[in-house]
C-alpha cells in the first residue's frame, strides 16, 4: 500500500477501533505506507466500552470452543462459526495480554480486566491506536459515501469537507438512527429493521412491588403461547424484572416481542426443577419438622425472604398462619405461585447504556472471511451495524472484536 492509500473507519466504538488498530499495525509491520483514520460522530469514542459491565467492561466470555460460542448468538451464529475459528475469545485475551492487560473469568464465564475498571480497556485501545499511527477525529460524522468509478470512495463529512479513501469500514452500531445503516442502504445493501434485543420487562404487579434489588440465583421463564424459554438469574427492579434470564429471553425473542408491541404474558418458575407436584412432598416434610413456624416468616426453600413473603400473600395465606395449620388447598396455591407464577409484561426498558439491537446489514451480503461487501468492493462492515447480536455476558463485544479483526486484516492487504 503506498502512502496515498487511505483506510477510513466510520465509528469509534469497539469494532471500529479494533479494526483500525489491526489494519494500522499490519501496515506498519509490512513496512508499507498508508494511513488509517477513524471518524467518530460523537465527542466520546469507545463510550459503550466505558460503561459496559457497570463500568468494569465485560470484554469477552471464557468460551473457547467456536461451536459452543455461536450458540450464544440469536442472530449471526452460523456466519460467525468460521470467523471464530480465526479470532475468538482466547485470541482477544492474548491480544490484551501482549499489551499489558490481564483478564479474569468470573464464575459465570464473563471476563473482565483484573482492575475491574473499563478505563483499563479504553486506555489500552487508545494507546494501541496511537502507537499504530491511527488518526482519530471526534464530533465528525459521515454524511455521504459514493463509490468512485476507478475504485475507492468519495466521502462527505458532517463539516461538509470531502475525503477520499480506498477502503471504507462502517462500524457505526446498529440502532435505528445509525448513519451507517443509511449509508449501507445507499450503497446497495438490504437492512433488516433494527429492534431492541437486550431489555428488561416492565411489570406492574404487587408480587414485585417494593422489593427492587431482590435477586434469585436461578429461575425458568417462559413466554406464554410461545416456544421462548430461558433460565438463569433473575433480578427484581423498580420497573419489573431483569437479570440474565430476562435479558437472554429478550434477545432470543427480540423480533417476536417487538411484534407483540412488548405486551405479553410470562410464567416464572422460581424453583426449577420443582413443580406443583414435586412440592407436595416438600410441604409434608416441612409441616412434619417445623409445624409451629409461621409460613410467612420462614422460607424453607432458599428464596429471598422478601420475595417469599410476597408469594405467600399472593397465595392467600395469612402471614401469621403456622405450617401445621395451613390447608392443602392453600399450599397448592403457594406451589403454583412458586413454580407457575404468571406475570403480564407491558413495555420494556433498554439495558442501561449497553443497548444492543437485533437487525442491521443483511448477513448474506457480506463475506465473513474479510467482512467485505459482496455488492460493493472495498466496503467492509464490523460490529453491530451487521444483523448480529449475542446474549448478555461479553458475547456482543466478542463479535465486535472478531469482525473488527477480520476487517482490519483484509483492509490492510
Amino acid at each position: 500500500m503506498s502512502d496515498s492509500k487511505h483506510i477510513a473507519v466510520i465509528g469509534g466504538g469497539a469494532a471500529g477501533f479494533f479494526a483500525a488498530i489491526v489494519a494500522a499495525e499490519r501496515l506498519h509491520a509490512a513496512g508499507g505506507g498508508g494511513r488509517v483514520t477513524i471518524y467518530e460522530a460523537t465527542a466520546h469514542p469507545l463510550a459503550k466500552v466505558r460503561v459496559s459491565g457497570g463500568g468494569r467492561c465485560n470484554v469477552t466470555h471464557a468460551c473457547f470452543e467456536p461451536r459452543e460460542l455461536v450458540k450464544r448468538y440469536p442472530r449471526g451464529g452460523r456466519e460467525l462459526l468460521g470467523a471464530f475459528h480465526r479470532f475468538q475469545p482466547r485470541d482477544m485475551v492474548a491480544w490484551l495480554a501482549e499489551r499489558g492487560v490481564e483478564l479474569k473469568a468470573e464464575g459465570d464465564g464473563r471476563m473482565f480486566p483484573v482492575t475491574d475498571d473499563s478505563a483499563t480497556i479504553v486506555t489500552c485501545l487508545r494507546e494501541a491506536a496511537e502507537r499504530a499511527g491511527v488518526t482519530l477525529h471526534t464530533s465528525l460524522a459521515l454524511r455521504r459515501a459514493e463509490r468512485k468509478e476507478g475504485g475507492g470512495f468519495a466521502l462527505t463529512l458532517s463539516d461538509e469537507t470531502s475525503v477520499e479513501c480506498d477502503r471504507l469500514l462502517i462500524a457505526t452500531g446498529g440502532n435505528r438512527g445509525s448513519a451507517g445503516l443509511t449509508i449501507a442502504a445507499a450503497l446497495g445493501h438490504a437492512i433488516e429493521p433494527p429492534v431492541p434485543s437486550l431489555f428488561t420487562f416492565h411489570i406492574d404487579d404487587r408480587r414485585v412491588e417494593g422489593i427492587s434489588g431482590v435477586a434469585v440465583e436461578n429461575v425458568a421463564v417462559r413466554v406464554a403461547g410461545s416456544k421462548l424459554a430461558e433460565s438463569g438469574p433473575l433480578l427484581v427492579t423498580h420497573w419489573g424484572l431483569s437479570g440474565p434470564a430476562i435479558l437472554k429471553l429478550s434477545a432470543w425473542g427480540a423480533r417476536e416481542l417487538a411484534e407483540a408491541n412488548y405486551e405479553f404474558q410470562i410464567t416464572v418458575n422460581f424453583l426449577p426443577p420443582h413443580t406443583v407436584e414435586s412440592l407436595r412432598g416438600e410441604w409434608a416434610r416441612v409441616r412434619s419438622e417445623h409445624p409451629r413456624k409461621l409460613v410467612g416468616g420462614w422460607c424453607p426453600l432458599g428464596l429471598p425472604q422478601r420475595l417469599w413473603e410476597k408469594l405467600v400473600t399472593a397465595a392467600g395465606i395469612p402471614a401469621t398462619v403456622q405450617w401445621a395449620g395451613v390447608s392443602g388447598e392453600a399450599l397448592a396455591a403457594l406451589a403454583r405461585q412458586l413454580t407457575e407464577a404468571a406475570f403480564t409484561v407491558k413495555g420494556k426498558s433498554l439495558f442501561k447504556e449497553e443497548f444492543v439491537t437485533c437487525g442491521g446489514v443483511r448477513l448474506r451480503e457480506v463475506d465473513f472471511r474479510t467482512m467485505e461487501s459482496r455488492l460493493c468492493p472495498g466496503l467492509h462492515f464490523a460490529g453491530e451495524v451487521l444483523d448480529i447480536d449475542g446474549v448478555t455476558g461479553g458475547f456482543n463485544f466478542q463479535s465486535a472484536w472478531t469482525t473488527g479483526w477480520l476487517a482490519g486484516q483484509a483492509m490492510s492487504e
